[in-house]
């Protein structure tokens, strides 16, 4: 039998002090088989593409979504389907983040970037994949630094993205009401920025 959620969420509260004890930097979220803990060591290409992200969309968003805004680091959390993530990159209401609360409810999210990392693909591939959707989080947008690829999913239905974009590092790419230009962003093990 599995836990329900308000016990998921003590055993990842649980987690996340245990490793504020470890060395390295570690991650903590609820995904569908419960509470996941790993170790996160995104190189700088990867966190200088979710601030290139970042900083496009806040450029823009003020004109198309007012009082919204893109931020990296908040958790996104659904009890009702039992699920807590943090993206890379998410656009959320401005106000939720002037909140005491320690995450962001799904209706207060517009779209959710994940800059895959090396070691745990699968993650934003697989498991996430299935759970933005599954949240009703209508945008998710994966940056893949190891083939300079990046898809656009959107129309959630069923809990499934029914629409999906292909676009490669160098496109304009459309996320929502918003272009992201790509020219900047570098493949990992590639030459740095010009």
């Amino acid at each position: 039998m599995g836990l329900d959620y308000a016990r998921m969420r003590e055993v990842a509260d649980e987690l996340s002090e245990y490793a504020e004890r470890l060395e390295g930097s570690w991650s903590v979220e609820i995904g569908a088989g419960g509470p996941v803990m790993a170790m996160v060591s995104p190189v700088n290409r990867h966190e200088r593409i979710a601030g290139r992200i970042t900083d496009q969309i806040n450029q823009r968003v003020g004109a198309t979504h007012p009082g919204w805004i893109a931020e990296t680091g908040p958790e996104v959390e659904d009890p009702r389907v039992g699920r807590m993530r943090r993206p890379d990159v998410l656009v959320c209401e401005e106000s939720a983040m002037d909140s005491d609360r320690d995450s962001v409810a799904p209706d207060e999210v517009l779209a959710c970037v994940e800059v895959v990392s090396r070691s745990s693909p699968s993650n934003d591939y697989v498991e996430k994949m299935a759970d933005y959707p599954a949240m009703g989080i209508g945008l998710y947008m994966i940056v893949d630094p190891r083939n300079g690829t990046i898809a656009v999913h959107d129309e959630p239905f069923r809990g499934a993205h029914q629409s999906r974009e292909q676009y490669i590092f160098g496109d304009t790419v459309r996320l929502g009401a918003w272009s992201i230009e790509t020219s900047a962003f570098r493949r990992y093990g590639k030459a740095g920025d010009a």
